[in-house]
């Protein structure tokens, strides 16, 4: 019997990340006979499986989410008298004035490419198996684990694609020892367009998964990649593709690639225990308090509300401390007037529509429940003195004085709520902890709650499938058409007979309100310079303490020096 070789090439795996990626604690095997590795059913299941519980953590690993936001108009890391000043890392990012020196340009690089090499590993041993029936394996299980990692590596080559444009692919890493040279943002773009529709045919539906299918690519899964590439066409190949993304998009609504319904509740998207068939989550990641929860990790929400809101306010002591990395760029000035800006301002748009149920401030209701998204104002708990229960308020790191959380930055210290402060000074290296509104999209149970951290990661909603079509029908003047479908979303969030649903004929909608509700809906889930960039502001556009670029190569990152140094076939992106 011939050998063959099976393992992730030590070379090749440092060529193609670089020399940042934090988490790279994978084995590295070389010359192993794959039919001493794979030798019954579990094997082949761990081998599928692996890539995909790295492709939940490189969501917000190694800065990428915090970059996605902190590059955008909703979300800021100010420095906090001297928290989170970083030596202006974050800055730079909220500037766009990044180098290749900034450590998520390689760190971003090697999220992407361990994910590509590690499916590209399974898959390649996926292909190798020549009798499934000898490791317990159906053929038709073989064939759905190598549509999946397709799909799955497609997932992380649309993502490196959008993050640095100029990318190279692998095929092969069981007998390639060097990095490649760049593809087109043509060539790419075909390439993802065909491994999708190529995989598509193979992939389960999440009914023929059942209720324990999250975590798995399906067919509409796949579909929703492909939507996301054709809305962003123009963008990345300089061709729209709106007609034949506007077609994905039907299909997936009409059931074509598998049945789904919207969830006729704001938050249940956010709160898929993993148990249930009847969720809109086209595609997610499974968490659960004792195993992993990226979402819920420093590098991503439970760094988005401030030092006690966590453990006082929330009553979740698991984690210890929260710390206030991420919150909602300001949409007041220090005198509480709203910019004249269009761009930014997060929690003015949602007040535009003040009935809207998820402005109520954040707080659990008891038995896996809560309301509202936001925490503003004071943050009071109960605790126990001397016996005797009294209500206190949360307070910050700099000062005995209760936090009062505004919808605006500065130095507003132990100023009480209404209060003019001589200080006028609002940017990213001025505010306290006072300053800027926090976001809860995930729930934040309080430690007996027995669901407390196990909402899956809700990567694809099929509420992005109603508002890519609307978005395609809009770009082509059908205002009621769009109207309609952005609606049928819209009205969980809002009372019933609720005069916050846009009319029929759909006459609100402009450009900016198109962009304002693709705000709305999707606020922190790390799509937001993605729109900025297909809606033509990312760079031209002013926001709180963002002037407009001089040109627009920040439209993608740098590759990291690193990651350049260690692979001489790559060449720096434009303007670096």
């Amino acid at each position: 019997m011939k050998r063959k070789k099976l393992y992730i090439s030590g070379l090749l795996l440092t060529a193609l990340v670089g020399g940042s990626c934090t988490k790279l604690d994978e084995h590295v095997y070389d010359q192993i006979d794959a039919g001493s590795f794979l030798t019954r059913r579990d094997d082949v299941i761990r081998d599928f499986l692996r890539p995909f519980e790295h492709g939940y953590w490189s969501i917000q690993g190694n800065d990428v989410y915090a970059v996605g936001e902190n590059s955008t108009d909703e979300i800021g890391t100010f420095n906090r008298q001297g928290d989170w000043q970083d030596g202006g890392y974050y800055q730079r990012m909220h500037y766009h004035t990044w180098t290749p020196n900034d450590g998520f340009t390689n760190g971003a690089w090697a999220n992407f490419y361990q994910g590509i090499v590690l499916s590209t590993n399974s898959y390649q041993d996926m292909q190798a198996i020549t009798d499934p029936a000898k490791l317990d394996i159906t053929p038709e299980e073989l064939a759905d684990f190598k549509s999946e990692l397709r799909t799955l590596r497609a997932w992380f080559y649309l993502r490196a694609f959008d993050f640095y444009r100029n990318i190279v692919i692998v095929e092969d890493v069981k007998n390639t020892t060097q990095g490649g040279s760049q593809s087109t943002p043509q060539e790419t773009f075909a390439y993802i367009e065909k491994e999708l529709t190529e995989a598509i045919p193979g992939l389960p539906t999440r009914d023929q998964l059942g209720a324990k299918g999250i975590g798995r690519w399906t067919k509409a899964g796949a579909a929703s990649l492909l939507a996301r590439l054709y809305l962003n066409a123009k963008v990345y190949i300089g061709t729209d593709k709106y007609a034949e993304c506007e077609t994905v998009c039907r299909d997936i609504i009409s059931g074509k690639y598998g049945s789904y319904t919207l969830d006729t509740r704001w938050d249940a998207p956010f709160d898929y225990t993993n148990t249930s068939l009847n969720s809109e989550v086209i595609y997610g990641f499974p968490g659960t308090l004792a195993r992993t929860h990226w979402q819920y990790d420093g590098g991503m929400f439970w760094w988005g509300m401030t030092y006690d809101a966590g453990p006082l306010y929330c009553g979740f002591t698991d984690f210890g401390q929260s710390n206030p990395r991420f919150a909602l760029q300001p949409g007041l000035d220090v005198d509480g007037n709203e910019y004249s800006f269009q761009l930014g301002k997060p929690f003015r748009k949602f007040q535009k529509y003040p009935d809207d149920l998820r402005l109520k401030k954040y707080k659990n209701l008891g038995d896996s429940k809560r309301e509202g998204m936001f925490l503003y104002g004071y943050l009071p708990y109960k605790h126990t003195v001397n016996g005797n229960e009294r209500i206190d308020t949360v307070k910050g790191n700099k000062g005995p004085y209760p936090l009062y959380i505004r919808d605006q930055v500065g130095y507003f210290l132990d100023a009480k709520p209404g209060t003019t402060i001589a200080d006028k000074e609002s940017n990213m290296n001025h505010a306290d902890h006072n300053s800027g509104i926090f976001m809860v999209k995930y729930p934040i149970y309080p430690t007996p709650d027995p669901n407390r951290i196990t909402s899956a990661y809700a990567e694809i909603r099929l509420s992005e499938i109603y508002y890519t079509l609307a978005e395609c029908l809009y770009r082509k003047g059908d205002k009621a058409g769009a109207a309609s479908l952005l609606n049928q979303v819209r009205k969980r969030n809002f009372p019933d007979g609720s005069p916050s649903l846009y009319t029929s004929d759909g006459s609100q909608l402009t450009d900016q309100e198109m962009l304002d509700e693709w705000g709305r809906e999707f606020l922190g889930e790390n799509r937001r310079r993605t729109d900025l960039i297909r809606w033509g502001v990312f760079n031209t556009g002013t926001w709180w303490d963002k002037k407009p670029d001089g040109d627009n190569h920040t439209q993608i990152f740098p590759i990291g020096l690193n990651t350049l140094n260690v692979n001489p076939n790559l060449k720096q992106n434009p303007g670096y």
